[in-house]
Formats: C-alpha cells, structure tokens, sequence
C-alpha cells in the first residue's frame, strides 16, 4: 500500500471517518444535552458507561484494516491494561488459528479483558457471523422503539409508510412527476441508480424510484439529484425485505420495504401519469414490537464450530444515535459538506459497544468476575419475549426470531448485575476446547502463543466447555447405498457437561426444559441444585436424544434453573445435517 498519505487521512487515531467515533460515545461518554442529528432523536445522549475511560486504537486505514494492525492494536490495549475491548469489525471466518481477532482475543482473555465483537452485516442467511470464538462475545443487533417515519403519498390516494433523516428544503405541497430509475437510464440496471447512469432529460425535477442493492443507499440519492431529481423514493428488494433503516439523505427521500415498493411501482407502471410526493413526521416513540432482529443481522450456525452456539446476544443498532467526527458529513459522502456532532447509523457495529459498555459496568461492580463470568451473566438474564409474553421478532421473516438469530436473546442490563449464578471458564477450559478440536501443538501454540500439548490420556470433548447456551448438531442418518439425507435410522444421543458458579445468595435451584416437539428428549441430571456460599460450584448433564430428522432441520428449546428469584436461561438450538 505504501506510506500512509497525510494530506487524506491521520496518521494518527484521529477519527477521519465517523465510525471510530459513534462507537467509542456509545460504549462510554458523559450526557450531552440538546444532542440531535438535524433535530432527529433530540434528547439527551450519553454512553453505556459514562464515567470509564476510552482508549482509542487505530486499525482501519484508506487501504484497509489489515491483521497485522489489528493484533497489534489488540496486544497493545492488552499491555495498557484495558479492561473490556470493543471491536466494531469483523469479516469472513477462519480457523480460530488463522483468524487475528481470536488470537488477539484469546491473550486478551487470559488477561481478564472481556472481547465484545459485532456479528457481522451480512444477515439474514444462515452461517453469515464472524467473530464466533468461544472467548469472544459475539453480538447482533436489534431495534429500538423510536422510528423516523416518512410517508410516501401517491397521486391514486394511498400511503406508504418509509423512514427518512432528511431535513432540508421540503417538497412542493402539490403531487410531482414520478418515474422509475429502471425507465430513466440507458444502463441494463438503471433502476440501482449508479453514478452516472439516469438520463437528465427523464429525471430532472421528477420523484425518482431508486431499487436498493449494491451501491450506499445514500450515494443513489446522490446521483438522483446530481441528474436534477427533486427527490427519491428508495425501495427495498427481497434481499432487504420489510428491513428500514433510516438515512440523513442529501434531498428529500425516505425508504420503504419491499411490499410497499411493490404496490408502488405497480401503481407507477400502470398509471399514464404516476405522481407522487414524501411526507416527512420526524421522530416517533413507542413504536412496537420492538425490539426485533435487523435483517442485516448476521446469523449462526457457527461455521467454525457447530457444537458453540453463536451469536451470544443482540444489543441496539439500528438508528442508533452517537458521536460523529467533524471531519466527513453524515453520509461518509465526498459531496457531503455538512457538518454533525451526532450522528444515526446502523450496523452490529453500533451493537456491540452497547454491550462493552455494559460489561464494563458489570466488571465495575463485580471487579473479581472474569470475562467469562460477565458474558455469562449477559447471556443468562438476555429476554426472548416482549412483556406481551409474545416471541421476538425477526424483521427478516415477520416471524419468531431463534437462537440463531438472537442468541441467548435481548440484553438486560439490570437483569445482568445479579444473575444468582454464572458459567465461568478460565484459559484451561479453552485449552481443552483447541484439544477437542484436535489441534495440532503448533495449531494451539499459534493460537495461545505458548507451549502445550494436549494430554493423551485424556478424553477431550467439545460438548464440555462450559458455555451458557446449547448448540447440538446431529448428524441425519443415511439410508441405503444412495446420497442424501432421509429421516430414517435410529436415534442420537450427546451429552454435555455444565457447571454453575454461585454468585448470589444461598438457594436452590430447580431446572425446567421448554421443548416444542417430542423428536427430542432432554434430559438433565440432577434437576436440582443447592448452593449454600459464595462461589460454591456445583456441576449438571444434559442428555441429548433426537429421532434423525431431515438435514436442515433445527430444533430450538430453552432450560432455566431458578431458585424463585433468578433464572439463569440458556437457549438450545438442535440442528441436523
């Protein structure tokens, strides 16, 4: 790549690109009164841990983010004594040896730093995550119950609901000329609204209905108005689904899902004079369901280790309000000359610093709590139905999201400071995890960066590390001399070994399995456990025995131990292929 340019970027980790910023305000950062992006989301704004400190490391650079920068970033917050590490990044899977976050994580962890990571943008299909290491808390994101709803009005009467964080001039208060990219161009995918691609002549002061897909949602309206358009209806493809996310747009225009997009551009094909016009309303609160699964989200299973159930949990990032550098505008365009101090994106990338401001408030009041025990904690209070006592939604599907989706569910903050007990795990146990995985002594010596070989007189199996959730991967039996998966042959047992670490009162605790389907049994021994001190630790089994069932089929159940007060939930997701 050659020496950094300084005349385009910092070298520095001065913030030239907005990101860095939004997500170091939203892990920590004192309240800022009046905070707003143009009068959107007014209100208060304060991070997750507004006292702690924020240290700053610089790995993304015009070129990229390369490994090398971030394990040198990583094992340099490592010896400054940091105590949570939040990374906003992510990319493609590894091998945990070949994959720099995890090895960063992994000396990080031994350190007693919790590694908060985003999931990934690369939802809704399955096996999308990145960062899925065992020591590393993997975050997806939600919603929240604030939305920015600008409406689409048609010149046959009817209203399509869209978001928008355009402020600006408004539209005209009459109808306006409406026209299709796709009928505007002379490219093949006019209707994507590419650089350069709609005809002036067609466009100039029309509405334009841009489709969502490959190129920044913002840079579309971009090229709307840079061809003289007055404004842009963005409409989602099956790709993005019912999925808004809202955009501070260089002109008036809002974004509508894909069903609406469809009814409008019936209209606009079937009508000789199609017009329309956007109805901006602001900022709405109370918006329900909420939350539910951002499309975007990415999804498990784990491609690296099917017996590790990930993501861990989901935290808000969609529309999320935070600090924006004054260097770049607020949609990162070149021809973006505004100038915020607060800005509303999108992404797990503004998930996962909600939880490491989190952990960090937990490792605050519970400094003897290792990254396990926080996490734990995290994951076992998370919620997985509204108050309504109705499933969360995943916005992909209009149905219940699962396990795979959500992880141990929605995170509970207050929950999370008293969750009665806790999964704990130190380096051991993750050592014995590379030995079940049959890594080779310079594989774990990559990895941990020490020397170890796994002990040959003992019996490593991944179904051991103590995790606070449940991934369970049959294998579909194969019927006959031919190929494919059929649902014949008997059934499969696996067993899995947990232990629970006292951290609240004396109590006991009694367990309860939810399953929906007599195709698996559950069973759990002993169904009761006594805690009577501090950090006493008792251990339980799980027994696994499932009928063979088609390949693809998943299966997700929940067991709780509760003594009254606490429940400490895991989810279990049962998947054959």
């Amino acid at each position: 790549m050659g020496p950094i340019d300084e005349s385009k970027e910092s070298k520095s980790p001065r913030d030239d690109d907005g990101h860095g910023t939004h997500t170091a305000t939203t892990a920590a950062g004192s309240p800022v009164e009046g905070a707003s992006l143009f009068g959107y989301a007014s209100g208060t704004a304060r991070g997750m841990a507004t006292r702690a400190r924020v240290a700053a490391y610089k790995v993304c650079w015009m070129g990229g983010c390369f490994s090398s920068d971030i394990l040198a970033a990583m094992d340099k917050a490592v010896a400054d004594n940091v105590n949570v590490m939040s990374m906003s990044l992510g990319g493609g899977t590894a091998d945990y040896y070949r994959d720099s976050v995890a090895i960063g994580a992994f000396a990080a962890m031994e350190k007693g730093i919790l590694v908060s990571c985003s999931a990934g943008n690369a939802g809704p299909s399955s096996y999308s995550l990145s960062n899925n290491a065992p020591w590393i808390t993997t975050v997806g994101a939600g919603t929240l119950d604030r939305d920015f709803p600008a409406y689409v009005s048609l010149g046959n009467g009817k209203n399509y609901s869209g978001v928008s964080l355009y402020r600006g001039n408004a539209l005209p208060n009459s109808l306006l000329s409406f026209v299709y990219a796709g009928n505007a161009s002379n490219t093949t995918n006019g209707n994507l609204c590419m650089m350069g691609s709609l005809s002036p002549e067609k466009v100039a002061g029309k509405l334009v209905l841009c489709d969502r897909g490959v190129n920044a949602r913002v840079q579309k309206g971009a090229v709307v108005k840079a061809a003289g358009g007055a404004g842009m209806i963005l409409s989602n493809t099956a790709a993005n689904g019912e999925e808004l996310v809202a955009d501070a747009h260089l002109l008036p225009a809002t974004a509508v899902g894909e069903k609406s997009g469809d009814s409008i551009k019936s209209y606009l094909f079937s009508d000789p004079n199609p017009t329309a016009t956007i109805l901006f309303e602001g900022t709405k609160l109370g918006i329900q369901p909420s939350p539910v699964v951002a499309a975007f989200s990415s999804r498990g299973p784990n491609s690296i280790t099917p017996d590790v159930l990930k993501p861990d949990i989901i935290a808000p990032g969609v529309n999320i309000i935070a600090g924006w550098s004054r260097a770049v505008g607020p949609t990162g365009l070149a021809t973006d000359l505004r100038r915020v101090g607060f800005n509303i994106i999108s992404g797990t990338s503004m998930s996962c610093p909600h939880v490491s401001g989190l952990a960090g408030l937990i490792k605050a009041a519970h400094p003897e709590w290792s990254p396990s025990a926080i996490r734990s904690a995290l994951m076992t209070t998370a919620y997985t139905v509204y108050k309504t006592g109705e499933k969360i939604q995943d916005i992909a599907t209009g149905k219940p999201s699962t396990p795979f989706d959500h992880g141990a569910g929605h995170v509970d903050p207050v929950s999370a400071l008293d969750p009665g007990l806790v999964y704990d795990m130190n380096v051991d146990d993750y050592l014995g995890f590379l030995c079940a995985l049959e890594y080779t002594p310079s594989q774990i010596n990559i990895l941990a960066r020490r020397n170890f070989t796994c002990d040959a007189s003992k019996k490593y199996s991944v179904t051991d590390l103590n995790y606070p959730s449940f991934a369970v991967p049959f294998q579909t039996a194969q019927m006959g001399g031919g190929s494919g998966s059929t649902a014949g042959g008997g059934g499969s047992t696996l067993k899995y070994t947990r232990t629970l670490t006292n951290v609240g009162s004396a109590g006991t605790y009694k367990v309860t399995v939810t399953a929906p389907t007599e195709s698996i049994k559950i069973t759990v021994v002993p169904e009761s456990l006594g805690f009577t001190e501090l950090n006493e630790k008792k251990s339980y089994t799980v027994t696994f025995t499932g009928d063979s069932m088609p390949s693809n089929t998943n299966i997700f159940a929940r067991l709780e131990w509760s003594d009254g007060k606490h429940i400490v939930g895991s989810p279990i997701a049962v998947s054959w292929t």
